[in-house]
């Protein structure tokens, strides 16, 4: 009786879902990230970033060439995972630092979940143990959290090396894995390598999408002013955007900085803007103002603020970094933010079939069986009471496997929130899974976020508020948005 219910309600993958109020009307400046925001690449490019940082563990960290028969695999890891640098161990942690069960792995390989109990005393990783506040494994930490799409090879390169050494029982020093993979990953930029390869075919690595010449065309028509802030080079940009967007791209734009060094560019008030010329040159010259038309190098936001004067939230800034690109904006700078979720429209319609509501109804309802039936305490009802628990652990990894086989949805571990959840409702105004989302809303359009129960309140009373249509953006709510 549910089910039909809940199939007449489906959710819209190209909704824009708030974590905040806001109102487009207040919003008078747009800015942006490039890779993953502006432009999507296909999924010949993590195979490309795996196999150059593969060879170069190979040729330059003289690591054995046989760890060249692994190839990458696009279904093995998700965004938001956490890995132990000194275990070696890849896992999904939730938003109160207890690890997800059933999605560790060591290699390529789970790690049964009474060996990863005795390990960590329990499920639970302590705040001293996880990663900075940019998800990096520094100071003493053991966790790095992975939370660039960029890092998805990398965590598949760590789980296929790890897997070599434990199957042909060598001797390594995790710690030392960790680093010469990052190194390796890091270098496929910094030398060019992936820029390069981009920029020999770039039909074949990005995926041309004429909607975000009209997002930004939309913007620029109601008045708009836009600005570009990426850690990407200036050539790299050019071509990239003159491919997407059209050969007058940066009419579009009012700011166009490239190599920032997100997110240092938010924090470090020492580097000064430099302008790059049409031959990539940098030129000298003190910059007085940030010109419509030209390309920077470098600075920081605290200049770009004083050469501005874009302050405050009349400024909405997107990116798909939870941290690189919109923590600080919103905690130090008063800006608002909306994170770019690729992953989210796949989700979102894996939600909206009929066996995956299903599974999820049952579940539920086994939960609530198991909440109001506890107390019976007779032997034969403590059986039944079993056997739910063992059932609804099976309709769980049922659950997982609709998102990934490893390590399930990006947002949910078994019922709470995932630990990326936690920071993407902290930092992001607003998330979508790509900018052409904006295109279903009116430039004065206001977002408000859903009014969820708390443990504490009446759930009848807040499920009847939320099941109206002007408060969750349901499937056949497109045309009514637009």
């Amino acid at each position: 009786e549910l089910v039909p219910s809940i199939m007449s309600n489906m959710l819209n993958p190209d909704a824009i879902f708030s974590n905040n109020e806001m109102s487009l009307s207040d919003i008078e400046i747009y800015g942006f990230d490039y890779d993953y925001t502006l432009v999507f690449y296909s999924k010949h490019l993590h195979t490309l970033i795996f196999n150059a940082a593969r060879d170069l563990l190979i040729n330059e960290h003289r690591y054995p060439a046989e760890i060249r028969k692994y190839d990458y695999d696009p279904n093995f890891a998700i965004r938001g995972l956490h890995y132990d640098v000194h275990r070696a161990l890849l896992m999904k942690i939730d938003a109160f630092h207890y690890i997800q069960l059933g999605t560790v792995y060591r290699g390529l390989s789970v790690v049964p979940d009474e060996e990863v109990i005795a390990m960590y005393d329990g499920s639970h990783v302590p705040l001293e143990q996880m990663s900075d506040f940019y998800g990096k494994s520094s100071h003493g930490n053991t966790m790095k959290q992975f939370m660039d799409i960029f890092s998805l090879p990398e965590m598949t390169l760590l789980s296929c090396v790890n897997e070599y050494f434990l199957k042909n029982n060598i001797d390594y020093e995790p710690v030392h894995l960790y680093k010469d993979v990052k190194d390796s990953i890091r270098d496929v930029h910094i030398k060019g390598i992936m820029y390069r390869a981009i920029e020999a075919d770039i039909e074949k690595y990005i995926c041309y999408a004429e909607q975000t010449r009209a997002v930004l065309a939309k913007l620029a028509d109601h008045g708009k002013k836009m600005f570009l802030i990426t850690n990407s080079p200036s050539s790299f940009v050019d071509k990239g955007m003159k491919f997407i967007v059209g050969k007058d791209w940066r009419d579009l734009f009012d700011v166009v900085i490239v190599q920032a060094d997100k997110p240092n560019f938010f924090n470090d008030k020492r580097r000064p803007f430099r302008k790059v010329n049409e031959r990539g040159v940098l030129l000298w010259d003190k910059i007085h103002k940030l010109q419509k038309g030209q390309i920077y190098k470098q600075g920081n936001l605290y200049e770009f603020l004083k050469l501005t004067g874009w302050r405050g939230s009349k400024v909405l800034y997107f990116g798909d970094h939870i941290y690189s690109d919109l923590a600080d904006l919103t905690l130090k700078h008063g800006w608002r933010t909306g994170a770019i979720i690729p992953e989210l429209r796949s989700e979102i319609k894996i939600m909206n079939t009929e066996k995956y509501i299903q599974t999820m109804t049952w579940l539920q309802t086994l939960t609530g069986l198991l909440e109001h039936m506890q107390v019976h305490r007779d032997p034969d009802s403590q059986m039944i009471l079993e056997e739910w628990k063992k059932e609804r652990k099976e309709m769980r990894e049922i659950n997982r496997n609709f998102f990934n086989a490893q390590f399930g949805s990006l947002f949910r571990t078994d019922e709470n929130p995932t630990y990326f959840l936690r920071r993407l409702s902290r930092f992001a105004d607003i998330y979508m899974a790509s900018l052409s989302c904006l295109l279903n809303y009116e430039p004065d359009y206001t977002f408000y976020p859903r009014r969820t129960p708390l443990q504490h309140e009446l759930p009848g009373w807040s499920d009847q508020l939320c099941t109206g249509t002007f408060r969750i953006p349901f499937l056949q709510e497109t045309v009514q948005i637009k």
